[in-house]
């Protein structure tokens, strides 16, 4: 990381104390599942629980204490393949698609790798814990697991929407009955705004992708009140969304066809009513709730059915800092699933963190002058700005204070296990 992008110097303890919680969060958020749950794999995209819980462990050791550890010695050198996800500059790495496939470490050896390295990053830590660089990397190390945390949540949910039995993997359910939000529009009126990250207003830390700060021009726009509802998309559905060619790009044509797609992920209907599979087994559709699981094919087709459109990141962005929280729900709800607006859209938007990723109609590209990390961290996201469409605001399974408004997440068009949903917008 180059000096611009460190964050604001903590601590040694405070860095420790951080170290501390978010790792514990991870064991905590495996913990309801069995061994042979966190051993599932159950399509390419998604990684079982116990990779997840190793790779995380992978990166401290690898990008931290292999760097900077007085004498370092790797736990198992078999690990620097087995847990490697994508750093070509680290070495070979094993088949993504094969991860469900490595059942050597058990679930118990992997804690055990987890438990070893924690004590030797709590003695760095320790000793060198104040120091820029080793502060900045294991910062970029929390965030990591903090991504690996919510990916844990959306690959343990579709398998789990595979068992027949639709295992909750969550027991609370705290959805209370509110009265129906209208969709409102909010305007704006652009011309030449800055974009991208900002340490005052988003924090000091940041992620490569998110930076330099640069102009970019609006025209005028608005923007809906809340999120697109499974009410509303209910009404999509009734009017022929997934048969009408008209309403989708020609490869999301293709992806419905292909697909013999009628409705989103995870949906079911039976008796003439809609369930979804979720983190609490298999219940009926909430219609307040924000929709959820959609691909950007089917985020696009809904906008163009409702004479409106994406917006723009750069739109999102602008109007996500004009109303400050935009109070959402979040991972530390235990609930994983998108809540009803707990806030009026009288004044302002709301939800536009948390709840569900939002897709933007924005081509994950790079910011103009932008700069990957320097060394092997600088895979981390430069490397995937191709095919990729960018989602903005966080969801139910994102830890809190993970995201900013300046915070890009991005998926290929047809991605639908995370919680994406969509916001629509419009010219003014």
């Amino acid at each position: 990381m180059t000096a611009e992008r460190q964050p604001a110097a903590v601590s040694a303890g405070e860095l420790a104390e951080r170290y501390a919680r978010v790792r514990a969060t991870s064991l905590a958020l495996a913990a309801p599942l069995s061994a042979e749950d966190c051993q599932v794999q159950s399509m390419p995209d998604a990684s079982p629980v116990k990779w997840h819980l190793a790779h995380v462990t992978w990166f401290f050791e690898t990008f931290v204490l292999e760097r900077f550890e007085h004498g370092f010695a790797p736990f198992d050198p078999a690990f620097r393949v087995l847990f490697n996800s994508y750093y070509q500059a680290v070495g070979e790495q094993s088949a993504r698609a094969q991860r469900g496939l490595i059942l050597r470490p058990t679930l118990e050896g992997v804690r055990a790798y987890r438990a070893a390295i924690d004590a030797r990053m709590a003695a760095l830590l320790r000793a060198r814990g104040e120091e820029p660089e080793v502060a900045a990397l294991v910062t970029l190390g929390l965030h990591h697991e903090q991504q690996h945390q919510e990916l844990l949540l959306t690959d343990i949910k579709h398998a789990l929407s595979i068992d027949p039995s639709h295992a909750p993997f969550a027991r609370r359910w705290p959805i209370a009955r509110v009265q129906p939000a209208a969709l409102r529009w909010f305007g704006f009126e652009g011309g030449l705004v800055e974009h991208g990250h900002d340490a005052a207003l988003d924090g000091p830390f940041c992620f490569d992708n998110e930076t330099p700060r640069h102009h970019s021009h609006l025209g005028p726009f608005e923007i809906a009140s809340r999120p697109v509802s499974h009410g509303d998309w209910l009404g999509f559905i009734d009017d022929g969304g997934y048969r009408r060619p008209e309403l989708w790009l020609s490869l999301g044509w293709d992806w419905v066809r292909a697909g013999r797609r009628t409705a989103p992920l995870y949906w079911q209907q039976r008796d003439g009513r809609w369930f979804s599979h979720t983190l609490q087994g298999l219940v009926e559709i909430d219609p307040l709730t924000p929709a959820c699981h959609l691909s950007f094919y089917e985020a696009d087709a809904y906008a163009r059915w409702a004479g409106a459109r994406l917006p723009t990141e750069v739109e999102w962005e602008f109007a996500a800092r004009s109303v400050h929280s935009g109070a959402g729900h979040f991972a530390d709800r235990g609930v994983f699933h998108p809540m009803p607006a707990s806030q009026d859209a009288a004044a302002r938007p709301v939800q536009m963190f948390g709840d569900v990723w939002e897709w933007t109609g924005s081509a994950y590209l790079p910011y103009p002058r932008f700069r990957p990390w320097p060394g092997a961290v600088g895979e981390y996201n430069g490397k995937f700005m191709c095919n990729q469409f960018v989602l903005r605001g966080g969801s139910c399974a994102t830890p809190a204070g993970h995201v900013r408004a300046s915070y890009r997440n991005f998926f290929p068009p047809e991605a639908q296990w995370q919680f994406s949903g969509l916001r629509l917008a419009r010219d003014a």
